[in-house]
């Protein structure tokens, strides 16, 4: 039907406001001349000046309209105007963002896919008209409420289910290419999945506040968020660190959940001015890259705990509502603050955010120390602040493996179970409580049995948290529960796709198993995305030792940062190779530099050479001190000929591996 055809028959025109900076007139002029001969009947400021009725006509505009098209270029990213017009847009979900010369938009606005309009300006690229018209449509053609009326800015449903834009690319299929992860024939290989309705990531919080000292509060917030999200057990929700990949990132929202394998994104700022706090939250359909709900929220420093819960509970409704009608799905039950072991304090919770920061840090023996002094202030604030007993007792566990001199690491050991159970107390339901708890018995006081039931039931709780999965695996590993390890590592693996930690984990997951082969990718996949990390090349090494191929694993364990473990392979791999001169001074070396640090190291050498008592005495010693080394023992194959010594069986059922 032609556009007179169309107005005859008594169909309206769809509408579109004209958003631009004054130097761009006439790549305006052009653009609204195009979208009139296409039937779109346009808005535009070219006659109304300033002042007070001018900002009416503007807003009114802006709110009759079916959608907002802003022209991002040089001029307008730094004008006012065209912010303000913006940001209504983006909060009455109308926007139909324009590229005039590839400026890259403003904070706030950078994940909306832009329709670039340079080459049509210069003459070509007629389909770039045809996809803001498209997009115009779509807007118009939004869902309706009940009675057929459009749903219009505030009258819209926080929940509604909204038809998908078209704007981007011309009904392009959402796929996922996060590298979502199938278990064996080979460990792993990549593959193809659509993204699933009820996928979303949580991305880092922009700080607004202009005083980079912020940044902690915003990037806190928008964990917190992702923390509450992750509870609801209908949402698959990505983990923190794999999100946290696109922070300072430049792709769009379209590119970015189809390499994190999500449907959307929940993008945010945050504003922080005192005692007052403006938090905007987005959430944006990943096959599209338009919003399908935001909201801002101008609020007391008191009052940031309700905002957190609201954009939690609005955004789990929205994405539930595709998935199923189960109300249980969307209202998790009462007692959501002893799940989230959360605070009500806003000194508390600020403390909390700071220690946090700190301790993702962990650059240095001072910076865990700053952290856990953050932490300590969080529970002054607060004593029944369950999360920061939780965070506290991982400082504590932290600062014991890395920096506890060997007789003070006990106690500090003590003070994180404590702190753990003390969590657990407060907040039975807190899966992170319990899943620390048992990482602390099992690496620290190096008690497997102990350590069973936290993780068992830090499992149950936390099927939506890749960390609590990933601890859970590898401890599952440790005691040969491979059929409870496996699943639970590919499950940490969706959650967490883009994080090495991860796929460092998988690895031992698979060499404990004793599939050796199978161990590497992972491990190289880890390496690709991180070539600095540590223990990567070392398990390689590993590996390829139990393979036979020792001249491969030495030029592992040669690439291998970290001193213990580089030395110790160096030291078994000479040696296997006939070496002996080169693998005692390797030896040497691990003991000169190193001592009773890496006394299981010592044990793991002396047990390749064939030197049993030697190895025994090493392992019976580390026993005393505390070495956490010991809780790969029980499946190491580097002590397997030790198996059948009554001294070495002693040993593990003094760990309370069964």
């Amino acid at each position: 039907m032609s556009n007179a055809q169309e107005s005859q028959a008594g169909t309206p025109r769809p509408t579109a406001f004209l958003s631009y900076a004054r130097a761009d007139k006439a790549e305006a002029t052009r653009l609204t001349a195009a979208l009139e001969q296409a039937g779109v009947d346009v808005w535009w400021d070219t006659l109304i000046e300033g002042g007070a009725e001018f900002a009416k006509s503007i807003e009114a505009a802006i709110v009759a309209c079916d959608a907002v098209v802003v022209l991002w270029s040089k001029k307008s990213v730094a004008s006012d105007w065209v912010l303000d017009e913006a940001s209504k847009g983006r909060e009455l979900h109308k926007l139909v963002p324009v590229s005039l010369d590839g400026t890259e938009p403003p904070m706030g606005f950078r994940r909306y896919h832009s329709v670039d309009l340079t080459g049509w300006l210069a003459g070509g690229d007629p389909g770039a008209m045809e996809r803001i018209v498209r997009g115009i449509a779509a807007l118009r053609n939004q869902d309706k409420i009940p009675g057929g009326t459009p749903v219009r800015g505030e009258d819209r449903p926080a929940s509604s289910s909204r038809r998908k834009l078209l704007v981007a690319a011309s009904g392009a299929a959402l796929a996922s290419v996060a590298g979502v992860l199938v278990w064996r024939s080979g460990f792993i290989h990549r593959k193809l999945l659509p993204s699933r309705g009820n996928s979303v990531a949580v991305l880092p919080f922009e700080n607004l506040s202009g005083d980079t000292g912020q940044d902690y509060f915003s990037a806190g917030l928008a964990e917190e968020v992702r923390a509450t999200l992750a509870r609801n057990v209908r949402l698959q929700v990505m983990a923190q660190a794999s999100s946290a990949k696109f922070r300072d990132s430049k792709e769009d929202a379209e590119t970015i959940a189809e390499q994190l394998g999500v449907a959307y994104l929940l993008s945010g700022s945050v504003r922080r001015s005192g005692e007052i706090v403006r938090v905007a939250a987005d959430l944006i359909d990943g096959s599209s890259g338009f919003s399908r709900w935001s909201q801002t929220f101008d609020r007391r420093m008191t009052d940031i705990f309700a905002v957190q819960s609201e954009i939690a509970t609005t955004v789990a409704s929205a994405l539930v509502a595709r998935v199923t009608a189960d109300e249980s799905a969307t209202n998790p039950g009462p007692d959501q603050e002893a799940v989230s072991g959360g605070t009500t304090n806003v000194a508390a919770f600020d403390a909390y955010l700071r220690g946090r920061a700190l301790y993702d840090l962990s650059v240095d023996e001072a910076s865990e120390q700053a952290a856990l002094a953050q932490f300590d202030a969080a529970i002054a604030a607060d004593p029944g602040y369950a999360a920061a007993h939780a965070a506290r007792a991982r400082s504590l566990t932290a600062i014991a493996n890395q920096y506890g001199a060997v007789g003070t690491r006990e106690a500090l050991y003590d003070a994180a179970v404590a702190s753990a159970e003390r969590a657990i107390a407060l907040s039975p339901g807190l899966a992170d409580a319990h899943s620390t708890l048992g990482y602390t018995l099992f690496q620290g006081r190096l008690d497997a049995r102990a350590a069973r039931d936290p993780f068992e039931r830090s499992a149950k709780l936390g099927s939506g948290e890749a960390t609590v999965l990933a601890r859970y695996s590898q401890y599952s590993a440790r005691i040969g529960n491979d059929s409870a390890a496996a699943p639970a590592m590919k499950r940490a693996l969706a959650l967490d796709p883009l994080n090495p930690l991860i796929f460092r984990a998988a690895g031992s997951i698979e060499y404990a198993a004793r599939r050796f082969a199978e161990s590497i990718p992972p491990l190289r996949q880890a390496l690709s995305m991180n070539p600095k990390m540590t223990r990567a090349h070392g398990a390689i090494g590993d590996a390829l030792y139990m393979l036979g191929r020792p001249a491969e694993a030495r030029v592992e364990y040669a690439a291998e940062p970290l001193t213990d473990v580089s030395l110790m392979g160096l030291a078994i791999v000479h040696h296997r190779l006939g070496n002996v001169a080169a693998a005692r001074a390797a030896m040497d070396k691990l003991v000169r530099e190193l001592a009773d640090k890496v006394l299981y190291q010592q044990g793991q050498v002396l047990a390749q050479w064939g030197e049993r008592d030697a190895a025994i005495g090493r392992l019976q010693q580390a026993r005393k001190l505390g070495d956490s080394g010991l809780i790969y023992a029980r499946n190491d194959p580097l002590l397997d000929p030790l198996r059948d010594d009554p001294r070495f069986a002693a040993l593990l059922k003094s760990l309370g591996f069964d």
